[in-house]
């Protein structure tokens, strides 16, 4: 009974101080006083809780206010410097480490391109270019190894959280890929791992487009489409972790074949690659398949001079759907394939709403903050015509707020979330 008791308590300091990290971190600064009102604790504990946090080095002063006839009241505030985060986005093109402090700062960077379908993107190679970037930045950002709270690594596919993470990439025809087992060869850092839209959601909703919301899709688009499902304020992942692959969803059925195998998936119509090929059939050209090398293909020789010059001169996936949405308001195929890719994601988007009822769409990616950015009336207008009309009405469509490659940082909210919730308990 004892031991019992013993473990009640430490289980409710713990919740204590998690709870007021939590505050803290999301609110602050904030005086003692007004996180006895935001968590509901007695002044007692939140002035033991804070005491500890203070001497533990992850709570620092902030300053101070005037208060209403007495003493300023010391504000205080998570400490940025006492733990580093870093995060990992292992992407189609490349692979970006980056390592930020505790306000999510970044303090430093490292990158390496991968090459469409070559042997760098095979699971061993990229593990190595992972350990690689761990410690280069560690290195340049003279990190204390003890200080990293851990290794967040955002991954396309589908990740299987169990007694090790499991990556499943349909699309790129691997199946139960032991990352976290692999990496383990390499680094003794805690590993966190997740599909990098559902990490990107969550640093959405925490710092960006989603504050504030509890129900909310965050879309992202770009070589590949998928989604983070935010229901009643926590990721929703599905029996097996494969909620949000909005991209295998069908729009159009016995439609253009996608990567995963089917056909007709919605990415197959809004992805990049699948927009630069309709755009080169139309301008008389072909900018290559899915499964050749983008920054080598061929290009559509289009009658606006910008994206025929662009593709032309093998510019990589970006750089030709950007020429391709600045010339739509000159050139008829641009502007063409553009409305067309905008009433696809419009159904799209319209299942989202009728299967999920959310307060906000966050369109993002850097595709879609592309297509967001000059077809977002176009886009909220297909939506409209293929959603229910109550719940559409109820919904904002707007565009994401942490930028177009936002993978590395919402990987790095992985360990960060770990962090608040166990309250920096080793």
């Amino acid at each position: 009974m004892g031991q019992m008791n013993r473990r009640t308590v430490r289980d409710l300091r713990r919740g204590n101080r998690s709870t007021l990290l939590r505050q803290l971190y999301f609110q602050g600064p904030v005086s003692r006083q007004e996180l006895g009102t935001l968590t509901g604790l007695s002044s007692g504990s939140v002035s033991n809780v804070v005491g500890e946090l203070l001497a533990d080095g992850l709570v620092e002063e902030a300053g101070s206010v005037e208060s209403d006839g007495g003493r300023p009241r010391t504000l205080l505030r998570v400490a940025p410097g006492s733990g580093q985060l870093i995060g990992v986005d292992v992407g189609e093109t490349h692979v970006r480490v980056e390592l930020f402090d505790l306000t999510l700062t970044e303090l430093a960077r490292w990158e390496h391109p991968l090459t469409p379908g070559g042997l760098e993107r095979e699971p061993e190679p990229v593990v190595g270019h992972i350990l690689t970037g761990l410690d280069a930045v560690v290195a340049k950002s003279g990190a204390e190894p003890g200080k990293v709270v851990g290794v967040g690594v955002g991954v396309p596919g589908v990740v299987e959280q169990g007694d090790e993470a499991l990556v499943h990439g349909p699309t790129a025809g691997r199946d139960a890929v032991p990352l976290e087992r692999l990496l383990r060869t390499g680094t003794e850092l805690p590993l966190f791992i997740d599909n990098g839209a559902t990490a990107q959601g969550q640093a959405e909703m925490w710092f960006g487009a989603g504050r504030g919301a509890d129900n909310a899709v965050i879309a992202l688009i770009g070589s590949g489409v998928g989604a983070a499902i935010v229901t009643a304020g926590m990721p929703y992942r599905g029996a097996t972790s494969s909620a949000g692959e909005w991209g295998h969803t069908v729009v159009q059925v016995g439609g253009r074949a996608c990567r995963c195998g089917a056909v007709g998936c919605l990415e197959a119509y809004v992805g990049a690659q699948a927009v630069l090929d309709r755009y080169g059939r139309r301008a008389g050209g072909v900018y290559g398949g899915a499964e050749e090398d983008a920054a080598a293909a061929g290009a559509a020789a289009g009658a606006a001079a910008g994206v025929g010059a662009c593709l032309g001169a093998g510019e990589d996936q970006q750089a030709a759907f950007a020429a391709i949405v600045g010339a739509a308001g000159t050139e008829a195929w641009a502007r063409e394939v553009l409305e067309e890719t905008a009433a696809y994601l419009g159904a799209g988007i319209a299942d989202l709403i009728n299967l999920f009822n959310p307060e906000r769409i966050i369109l993002g990616g850097w595709a879609g903050l592309l297509l967001g950015g000059r077809m977002l009336p176009r886009i909220r207008a297909a939506t409209a015509a293929y959603a229910l009309h109550r719940p559409y009405a109820q919904t904002e469509i707007g565009l994401a707020e942490l930028g177009p490659d936002a993978v590395a940082l919402g990987a790095a909210t992985l360990p960060l979330a770990h962090f608040l919730a166990t309250g920096r308990a080793r």
